[in-house]
């Protein structure tokens, strides 16, 4: 499995997250806590936002983390309020540039950690589902890049909760009782908000925390594992989980279609708030 983190807040050089923290992104690559496999190094990738333009920066490279040379002086001098970073631990799909996370299109940016279960039975049933524009788009072989322009063919830009709810319905109508679990925790941007998702077929979701508030730099983050190192400073996100993270706060909600209520719009009052 991978290991993921974002941020929302004020700007600051990429290295307060990725790479300097005690627990940061880059040590989580070698020495992972909550994983099955604590080394990640099939690759690794970053895209980051600035004001000048909508659609987001993007760096990957199929190296592991802790060897590419560019790395830290890139997270030193890269400034930005928004940003996602991954380091992979290949499950599907082969070691190559188009397989590393974040995956991006137009303003979307978008990074994941688990599996689609029984992938490669399922693989083209999965990609008859995109229309011929989306499908256009894929470029790697790895069920994540699948799992995005799943989500933005079906809608991500116009209702991005639709879209998350829809596109974990299309899995599991697709690939029914698979012998391997489908396990999906992502994070994924516009480049106003941070998103993240945690659902798993048999409730064994990687894992995802929150800052519990703001960072010393006044931005918050969401991160595979506690970035330093404290799992008192962060909150747990729930299974079955959307959060929504940007620059005046945090909120989760229950994914709508899988609660009793999944027939009715959620309602306003059952969205948790997290306190700053």
């Amino acid at each position: 499995m991978c290991r993921l983190v974002g941020y929302v807040g004020p700007s600051i050089p990429l290295e307060r997250i990725v790479t300097r923290p005690r627990h940061s992104l880059l040590q989580q690559s070698q020495h992972a806590d909550e994983a099955k496999l604590a080394v990640n190094g099939d690759g690794f990738g970053m895209a980051w936002y600035v004001p000048e333009t909508p659609e987001p920066g993007l760096y990957r490279d199929v190296q592991p983390a802790w060897s590419d040379a560019n790395l830290a002086s890139l997270c030193r001098v890269l400034r930005s309020e928004l940003f996602l970073a991954h380091v992979r631990a290949g499950t599907t799909g082969g070691t190559s540039r188009a397989n590393c996370h974040p995956f991006t299109h137009g303003r979307w940016s978008f990074a994941h950690n688990g599996q689609i279960g029984d992938f490669g039975h399922h693989r083209r049933a999965l990609e008859a589902t995109l229309p011929d524009w989306a499908y256009a788009l894929r470029q790697g072989s790895a069920d994540s890049e699948l799992l995005f322009l799943m989500l933005l063919a079906n809608g991500l830009d116009d209702d991005a909760e639709a879209a998350i709810t829809a596109t974990l319905a299309q899995v599991q109508d697709v690939t029914g009782p698979a012998r391997q679990p489908t396990r999906i925790t992502c994070l994924l941007s516009d480049g106003a908000r941070l998103l993240g998702v945690r659902h798993a077929s048999d409730g064994r979701t990687p894992t995802l925390y929150l800052s519990r508030g703001v960072l010393d730099h006044g931005g918050r983050a969401l991160a595979s594992e506690p970035l330093d190192g404290c799992p008192a400073n962060w909150v747990a996100v729930p299974d079955d989980t959307l959060v929504t993270v940007t620059a005046d706060g945090a909120q989760m909600s229950p994914l709508r279609h899988l609660t009793p209520a999944s027939a009715h719009p959620l309602r306003r009052d059952t969205r948790r708030h997290i306190s700053s």
